[in-house]
């Protein structure tokens, strides 16, 4: 080794870290959500924090200590073919919403613990990606879709009209949920048969969901997994930041953009 390579090493070894602070508040950031943070939302956290950095800096920081967020993976298929009367997809992959309660996604997802299962039903708003209302069940029954239907429409103004989508499952195709939407206004929609594309939006969520709260962790029953998923829902509305909604939470976007108008 040359004589003034083995100088120039040692003198940058003896350097300070001059990220040595951004790396302590990354390091923060990241455990304190638990590793669900990737550098995009870690950078719009740390602008919150007052920091002024690019996403690139962040993604090199993170690389060099290591810090990687969850993957996401597969979901549960409710299809058991045309039972009852199938909606036509009136969503069409419009998945922008222009204010609160105009566009909703549904679906039903599967937890396995301890070959027990678990089955979520949730209802998002496509306005700012907040779960309106959501049921958990131990068997996928209709049950737990009319609940949770009952208490996403208990929470609608009057003037309030949304389109519902959901895939061709056959809760949906049951008449009394039909005859739900249609006593209260709402638009029915489905994705195409066999279709996951057209309801993106939740099948997005799901993946989220159970790569930051469920994959890779050990739950010893399912009233464990259960309380988890109701803390993560809760988390998810209103901590958990999004870079499309500015850095901010659903429900702190909701908040703003009602101040707003």
């Amino acid at each position: 080794m040359a004589r003034s390579t083995y100088f120039y090493h040692e003198q940058q070894s003896k350097r300070e870290d001059k990220y040595s602070d951004l790396k302590q508040q990354i390091k923060a950031i990241y455990h304190k959500h638990k590793g669900r943070y990737g550098y995009r939302r870690i950078t719009l956290a740390l602008k919150n924090l007052g920091f002024t950095i690019n996403h690139k800096c962040v993604q090199r920081l993170m690389q060099s200590m290591q810090l990687r967020s969850c993957i996401r993976a597969v979901k549960y298929r409710s299809y058991k073919g045309q039972i009852g009367k199938i909606a036509k997809n009136v969503l069409q992959r419009q998945f922008k919403a222009d204010k609160p309660n105009q566009k909703w996604v549904t679906d039903v997802t599967e937890f396995n613990v301890r070959g027990e299962k678990l089955y979520l039903s949730p209802i998002m708003d496509l306005f700012n990606g907040e779960i309106i209302a959501f049921q958990l069940q131990r068997r996928p029954l209709f049950g737990l879709v009319k609940d949770m239907l009952k208490d996403a429409i208990a929470k609608l103004s009057s003037n309030d009209k949304p389109i519902i989508h959901s895939d061709q499952g056959w809760q949906y195709q049951m008449r009394f949920y039909q005859q739900q939407l249609q006593q209260h206004g709402l638009i029915q929609s489905m994705s195409r048969k066999g279709n996951c594309l057209d309801n993106a939006s939740m099948e997005s969520f799901f993946g989220i969901l159970k790569s930051e709260c469920f994959y890779g962790e050990e739950f010893n029953s399912v009233e464990e997994l259960e309380q988890t998923v109701k803390e993560y829902i809760h988390y998810y509305n209103h901590e958990r930041i999004k870079v499309k909604l500015k850095g901010l939470s659903p429900v702190e976007y909701r908040t703003q953009s009602l101040k707003a108008a």
